[in-house]
């Protein structure tokens, strides 16, 4: 049997490896909730408690012992099932290239002829230092070689927007270009204020030579670099020494960017990537301790969008690392605040490249999934919008939005059949019923059978509270909601079955929602359209001796519109209709009729 007190437990395979490292307050609860039948198991943990051989544990005095043991032993085994810290990270290089026109670039290793910067062990400052040397030195960033390429064409869009000083015109000296070369060098080795006052000595001797030209242009080159350096002041001037942690939760992965600021301004970013959550799983948590464990440059303040579950815990071990008290802060409002939006929209980029969408769509799905409070967010999403023109013409439509995009090959269309009078609330019961018993009984097709994250209803509390009874008759557990429009029919909210949540204050979410709402009307309204249509034409059929609803239904099932109508044989609809060939012909009179 195991204890009740606190510590780590150790996962361990058939060949004796160390597979999961976990802690918990209370040891029993926590080992067996793995060996005991789980739906929420994400396919992770079910994968892992399938490879369990055998397992052991070691007694802590305290959780905070756990913390601390936990960090150091993943650190030490780094099992595969525990969140490890992997970004692009390595040694990277700035190369100056060899020749009479040399380049600036970032590189991962030195294999290139050339001299080297470095190393550094952040890419993000490796690029970010090239960039900003060459647009302030005005250097070719091109494909064109120099000096065999000069010449031959008109300069690119980089030398008219003044981001390039034009070499390719072959009015620039080899001489002059690696003067300027080497005065970009400079800067990113020494920094602006070092440049400057290098710079500025050479301004003033060109200047007594009367070199008027030559000092003109290292005056522009300066005002450029403080510029720049301003820039990066003016980014982040209160936040002399933080990290800034945010996260981005999409399809079955959550992906956390960490922005560092030291000396007021930004010197370092990464990125890391995880598998899905288990239910109750706190990744973030789980993030800090490994990422901070063994580190001693730990900032006073660690900006973050939300608290782990275990605050005061981190807090802890971070201010014991350190030697200082550090602080687990969640910014209101403020300088702190838009920094921690970069990070989110950092962490939203990174996870929208992974997975082929956007970082737009990435933040709106998993905004719209806390407002609505789900556990995820919804990558599957079901709308529909009842349309009529009178009781004859009632129908619906359903649309489909996958991972934030329509999915038109999923979309359906229904006709009301069981409500003789115009009835809303009536005819979105009778249409989800429809659509969900194909769910109950797996029947139809692949879309018809799987089981939506989020259904939306193109109406308020009414529908809702039409459709919830029926949801749970055929025990089926799927977020159901409102898209409430104002009385100028634009989306205003989201509605449950007894309050409705304003969702204007939050941009991505309120496009999605609109979105949503615009197509499933469009769709919704261009079926009613057409079938009313239908409609009109087999009433005008009906007028031919001969002709009735039965005859009349299966011209317009076979030849489906009027101009196929019109294309269509007397004997043709003879046959179809089952008619002489004198009635056909009556008919084919009728029909040119039609408009």
């Amino acid at each position: 049997m195991l204890t009740s007190s606190p510590g780590v437990y150790i996962m361990r395979n058939h060949e004796n490896a160390i597979i999961y490292i976990g802690k918990a307050k209370n040891l029993r609860n926590r080992v067996s909730s793995y060996f005991r039948e789980n739906p929420d198991h994400t396919p992770k943990v079910a994968a892992m408690v399938s490879n369990v051989h055998d397992y052991d544990f070691i007694v802590t005095d305290s959780e905070y012992e756990a913390l601390l043991l936990e960090c150091s032993l993943i650190k030490q085994h780094k099992p595969k099932y525990n969140i490890l810290l992997k970004d692009d990270k390595g040694y990277h290089y700035i190369r100056i290239s060899d020749g009479e026109f040399p380049r600036i670039t970032a590189e991962k290793n030195t294999l290139k002829d050339g001299k080297y910067l470095g190393p550094y062990t952040s890419g993000f400052i490796a690029k970010e230092a090239v960039n900003e040397a060459n647009r302030v030195f005005m250097l070719p960033t091109c494909n064109r070689k120099f000096p065999q390429d000069m010449g031959k064409s008109r300069p690119c869009l980089n030398f008219h927007i003044k981001n390039c000083m034009g070499v390719c015109r072959g009015k620039i000296s080899g001489e002059d270009y690696r003067r300027t070369v080497e005065q970009a060098v400079d800067f990113i080795r020494n920094g602006s204020a070092q440049s400057v006052e290098r710079m500025e000595a050479e301004m003033n001797d060109a200047a007594e030579n009367l070199d008027f030209e030559k000092a003109a242009m290292l005056r522009d080159r300066i005002n450029a670099v403080r510029k720049a350096a301003e820039k990066q002041k003016i980014i982040n001037s209160t936040v002399e020494s933080a990290d800034v942690i945010a996260s981005a939760e999409f399809y079955e992965g959550v992906y956390i960017s960490v922005l560092m600021y030291r000396g007021n301004r930004l010197y370092d970013k990464a990125v890391f990537a995880f598998g899905q959550a288990e239910k109750g799983e706190d990744i973030l948590g789980d993030f800090l301790g490994q990422f901070y464990h063994g580190r001693s440059d730990i900032p006073k303040t660690v900006i973050i969008d939300s608290l782990p579950q275990e605050a005061g815990l981190i807090e802890e071990l971070l201010s014991a690392q350190a030697g200082r008290k550090v602080k687990l802060h969640v910014p209101q409002k403020g300088v702190q605040l838009e920094l921690l939006r970069l990070a989110k929209n950092n962490s939203a980029e990174y996870a929208a490249l992974e997975n082929n969408r956007t970082g737009k769509e990435v933040i709106a799905l998993e905004k719209l999934g806390q407002s609505l409070g789900l556990a995820k967010p919804p990558r599957y999403i079901e709308a529909y919008d009842i349309s009529n023109l009178s009781s004859e013409s009632m129908v619906a439509g359903m649309v489909v939005f996958e991972d934030g995009r329509p999915l038109k090959k999923a979309y359906k269309r229904f006709t009301v059949k069981e409500q003789e009078l115009q009835n809303d609330y009536g005819s979105m019961r009778e249409v989800l019923k429809r659509r969900l018993m194909h769910i109950v009984e797996q029947e139809g097709d692949e879309f018809f059978r799987r089981k939506p994250d989020l259904i939306l209803l193109d109406g308020g509390k009414g529908h809702v509270n039409a459709v919830e009874p029926l949801m749970r008759e055929l025990g089926l557990d799927i977020p159901l909601f409102g898209m409430v429009k104002d009385n100028r029919h634009r989306t205003r909210a989201i509605a449950s079955g007894g309050r409705e949540i304003q969702i204007n204050s939050m941009r991505s979410v309120f496009d999605l929602i609109t979105r949503i709402q615009d197509e499933v009307h469009r769709y919704s309204v261009s079926f009613m359209h057409k079938k009313h249509k239908k409609k009109t034409y087999s009433s005008e059929l009906l007028s031919v001796k001969g002709i009735g609803e039965k005859k009349a239904a299966k011209l317009m099932m076979q030849f489906r519109t009027r101009e196929n109508l019109k294309k269509a044989s007397a004997e043709e609809l003879a046959k179809t209709a089952g008619v002489s060939i004198e009635i056909a012909r009556e008919l084919r009179e009728v029909i040119n009729t039609l408009k």
